[in-house]
């Protein structure tokens, strides 16, 4: 047996884990050729290296789909990911460095790109070409499956497969793997896009694109490939250009400025925001897929931090790791809700999801809420909040098209210092209206809680109004038995309740039970037993609801 084959499951699953890692050490370099093109004058260059990157994150998740088939676990939020640079392809030989766009970083992709020589043999380590590697994968397979079994070798679950479901995209095959033909039929997709078909041509294995080892080619040489066109012939198609001028300046392989600069803050919000994306696909990968359009939504946020970065002095990302406990926003798996930056909240730790419509009167007072079904979530998930998700209440990445604008301006000052003191008998009411959500229980069908105190010596007025500031979701109307007194909490269940008013009106997201909520940069939002959240993207106390989803007639029917 060659020396360095794979014959072993741990084996398998070990170099298909280095897959991933390979697919993921060219994201930064082509990221910042990416961002450092203006696509006003170099729109060719934008389209060539934009539509490698796209296809280098659908061969991340062909690489995950493989391994999870296998019955491995993808890691990515590891400080592996991310070593300085410049820096080896992960068990290769070439060098990796962060450039902008230009000769250089050409040159660099091409080697990364190239397509194995003739009859060059597998290589599972120390490979020289990507092919090569990817040959030894296959081969590794194959050779399992003959001396295994073919079910014994896919053992992963189905359920953690990405599919078009989660990845919306037009970069090729994303291609669900459950045995032996679907797992080469991804090999050969990752192949066949970075070296061209059978090493011997151009275009890719759907024969609608040229392999990314060509169009770095096109850049360099400054012409298309057309039909007719191989690898010995070259480019004879149309003009294309480049243009020097339009390239914004980086310095080769940045380093952490000096503590304190704008330069230093910038790149630590960038890291920051590229480790959310590690945490969000690996947390896609393994058992939550739909997280997946959250880590690509997350990638506009990047763009506009990195851009920021390289038009200061000297300034570059540096893709420097940060580790979780020193994050703005914790990674762990306890319970609570996180708030992304300009994106959605994400739910940690198996939360129960479910709807809730209010029942009101024949007059349109408010009565009760009558709780539904409960929705099906994986242990983590993201809920929309900018209103515009074709797949409500769940997010789908659309805030990142529509440049959602989740600025957080809700108070920090707790609610006893806030509240507003109103006493009855054997009651003391609490209200704070920088909470209220319009949700009206506190109305009632003849008076308003407020006109109601002074009859509560009547116990049933005092229960009537316990009973309405018990169903005001938003907890700003509270009670004690007495001023000054332990405040009387319904016992509510952790739980997120989707709300739906009267007339099929959306209304907020209804945290109940205690749930933690997190700001986007790591401070928490007071603790409260109930709270409501804004879901359709306008309210005014992001990210609490201020009552405007009534104002503007939401509902959740797609826009």
């Amino acid at each position: 047996m060659p020396e360095g084959r794979i014959d072993s499951l741990d084996g398998l699953r070990e170099h298909v884990q280095w897959a991933i890692e390979l697919e993921h050490a060219t994201l930064p370099p082509y990221l910042c050729a990416l961002y450092s093109l203006d696509p006003e004058r170099n729109p060719d260059a934008v389209e060539v290296v934009g539509s490698v990157f796209a296809e280098e994150m659908l061969h991340l998740a062909l690489a995950a789909n493989l391994l999870n088939a296998v019955g491995g676990r993808p890691r990515l939020d590891t400080p592996e990911m991310l070593p300085p640079h410049p820096r080896r392809l992960p068990h290769g030989d070439l060098e990796l460095s962060l450039l902008p766009f230009g000769p250089e970083a050409l040159e660099m992709f091409l080697r990364l790109e190239r397509p194995a020589p003739p009859g060059a043999p597998p290589e599972a380590d120390g490979y020289e070409t990507i092919g090569q590697f990817y040959a030894a994968i296959e081969q590794g397979l194959r050779l399992l499956c003959d001396r295994l079994g073919e079910e014994a070798v896919f053992s992963g679950d189905p359920a953690r497969q990405i599919t078009d479901v989660h990845f919306r995209h037009t970069a090729g095959r994303l291609i669900a793997v459950d045995g032996l033909k679907p797992a080469l039929a991804a090999l050969e997709e990752i192949v066949e896009q970075g070296e061209g078909t059978a090493r011997s041509e151009v275009w890719d294995g759907d024969q609608d694109e040229v392999a990314h080892y060509y169009r770095f080619q096109e850049l360099k040489i400054g012409r298309r490939y057309r039909r007719g066109d191989t690898p010995r012939s070259g480019p004879t198609g149309e003009v294309l250009r480049v243009d020097p001028a339009g390239v914004l300046p980086m310095p080769r392989d940045p380093r952490p400025a000096a503590p304190g600069t704008d330069v230093r803050e910038a790149q630590e919000e960038f890291d920051h925001t590229y480790c959310a994306i590690l945490h969000l696909l690996e947390q896609a990968f393994n058992g939550s897929p739909k997280l997946l359009a959250v880590a690509t939504g997350t990638m506009y946020a990047l763009k506009a931090q990195a851009l920021a970065l390289m038009r200061m002095p000297g300034g570059g990302p540096t893709f420097t790791y940060v580790s979780p406990e020193r994050r703005r926003w914790s990674t762990g798996d306890r319970q609570r809700i996180v708030v992304l930056p300009g994106g959605p909240y994400v739910v940690y730790g198996g939360i129960p999801l479910r709807r809730k419509r209010k029942i009101v009167s024949a007059e349109n007072n408010a009565l009760t809420w009558k709780t539904g079904e409960p929705l099906e979530t994986e242990d983590i998930y993201a809920l929309c909040r900018c209103g515009h998700s074709g797949d409500k209440p769940f997010c789908d990445g659309t805030h990142a098209v529509i440049g959602f604008d989740g600025t957080e301006t809700a108070g920090e000052r707790p609610y006893r210092e806030l509240r507003h003191v109103h006493d009855g008998v054997g009651i003391s009411a609490q209200r704070v209206g920088e909470l209220c959500v319009h949700a009206a229980f506190c109305i009632g069908r003849t008076r308003p809680i407020a006109a109601m105190l002074a009859d509560t010596g009547d116990s049933d007025v005092r229960s009537d109004v316990m009973g309405r500031i018990d169903h005001c979701p938003s907890g700003s109307y509270s009670y004690a038995l007495e001023r000054g007194g332990d405040t009387i909490e319904a016992d509510l269940p952790r739980a997120v309740s989707v709300l739906e008013e009267e007339n099929g009106l959306a209304s907020a997201l209804w945290v109940t039970g205690g749930v933690p909520v997190e700001r986007s940069d790591g401070r928490p939002l007071e603790t409260r037993n109930r709270m409501t959240l804004c879901r359709c993207g306008h309210s005014g106390n992001k990210p609490l609801c201020d009552g405007t989803h009534r104002e503007i007639g939401f509902h959740e029917e797609s826009r």
